[in-house]
């Protein structure tokens, strides 16, 4: 009873809806791509610049997330990122010029990746992590299959900046809660650990791991795998299947939807059928593969399905591989190893989208399935060369 009651916390409730709107930001975006190339006049690899700024922002929060920890603690560090995100949906609310919008999205990106990775520590430090870090991953799924339906049906009647006001009113609402729910002096359990400084060697450890950095290149490109898809299916059920706009706009709500039921299904199930993690991870990893490569060959009026159904077997490998993490790196490096890992995984989250819109733009958009068939196949190579090394199994 303990327990449960600690899973549905008041903090805890919080976490969720927190990952909720960071996946209504992440699900709004492939759908709101087309409306701003036409709408600045500029061709998917331009507008592809976002993406690496946005990272780049990401990048910076997860590099300093645990000097923020240690100086500020979780609540105020929480009101930073909330604050960053809510000024940058303001501005992009105004449609600012491309030049200010690629840049802005340096503030999105650091806004919402301290938050991420605050209430990843968080949650790690918590007893029952794996079922929390699973539960508040698959609550990220929950946002991303609102977000593409909010802005599809937005841009029916108004201009794509307001799916931004509607992002800022959510943000608005999440800081009040944190403000209200977590007391000043609120921090992790492992505090210790977050205050540890590069000059302890933790980080320059977890940097000469080779598990955590083999883990770290395979969440980068899960990461990008996954972005990719939720970025360029919208345009590639539109103009490369001629499909409907606000059909669309369901069928990438329904990858996410898969994302979603996988987080909250597979691993229970797992559990039920005797399977270790690092089985169910092969599974997963072998089912989106061969789930990409049957929504390639399959006719456009199934494609729906088919994204559903490589979101259900993407949906576990990210929140999975973080609940691993002890198995792939010494206790006193995980929480550092968790930020090295979120850091190093929004990398690929901007290069690899930006590539497949790069080869999408000279060769066409057809070839989104066949390059996340690709990207499929290096994520099985690199998990198992990452669960392959000593130190993922010497305990």
């Amino acid at each position: 009873m303990w327990m449960s009651h600690r899973a549905w916390s008041l903090p805890v409730v919080l976490s969720y809806g927190a990952f909720i709107l960071v996946g209504v930001s992440a699900g709004v975006g492939g759908v709101l791509l087309p409306a701003q190339i036409r709408d600045y006049d500029v061709d998917m690899v331009t507008i592809g610049l976002t993406f690496f700024t946005f990272s780049a922002g990401f990048f910076l929060a997860g590099a300093s997330v645990g000097a923020l920890l240690a100086r500020l603690g979780t609540r105020s560090a929480l009101l930073v990122g909330g604050a960053g995100y809510l000024v940058a949906t303001l501005i992009t609310a105004t449609r600012p010029s491309f030049v200010v919008l690629v840049v802005v999205q340096l503030l999105v990106g650091y806004g919402m990746g301290v938050l991420e990775s605050v209430l990843n520590v968080y949650l790690a430090s918590l007893p029952s992590a794996t079922v929390l870090l699973n539960r508040l991953h698959a609550f990220f799924g929950v946002g991303a299959l609102l977000g593409p339906l909010l802005a599809a049906r937005m841009l029916r009647s108004w201009p794509w900046t307001s799916v931004f006001l509607v992002l800022a009113a959510l943000t608005a609402v999440l800081l009040v809660g944190f403000a209200v729910v977590l007391p000043p002096n609120h921090e992790p359990a492992a505090r210790p650990a977050v205050r540890r400084s590069p000059r302890d060697g933790l980080l320059a450890q977890v940097l000469r791991s080779p598990a955590v950095m083999l883990a770290a290149g395979f969440l980068a490109v899960y990461v990008g795998l996954e972005v990719s898809v939720g970025n360029w299916a919208y345009t590639y059920l539109v103009e490369g299947q001629g499909r409907a706009a606000l059909a669309a706009g369901y069928a990438v709500s329904a990858y996410w939807l898969g994302l979603t039921v996988g987080r909250f299904v597979i691993s229970p199930l797992a559990v039920r059928l005797g399977l270790t993690p690092q089985r169910m991870m092969l599974g997963c990893l072998l089912g989106v593969v061969g789930a990409t490569a049957l929504t390639w060959a399959v006719p456009g009026s199934l494609a729906g399905a088919g994204f559903a159904l490589v979101g259900f077997f993407l949906g576990p490998l990210f929140p999975t591989a973080m609940a691993l993490m002890p198995d792939l790196a010494p206790a006193p490096l995980v929480p550092t190893a968790i930020g090295v890992l979120n850091a190093v995984s929004v990398v690929g989250g901007a290069g690899l989208p930006w590539l497949a819109g790069a080869i999408a733009q000279g060769v066409g958009i057809w070839t989104l399935l066949p390059f996340v068939v690709v990207l499929g196949v290096l994520q099985l190579v690199l998990w198992q060369a990452a669960v392959a090394q000593p130190s993922a199994t010497a305990r």
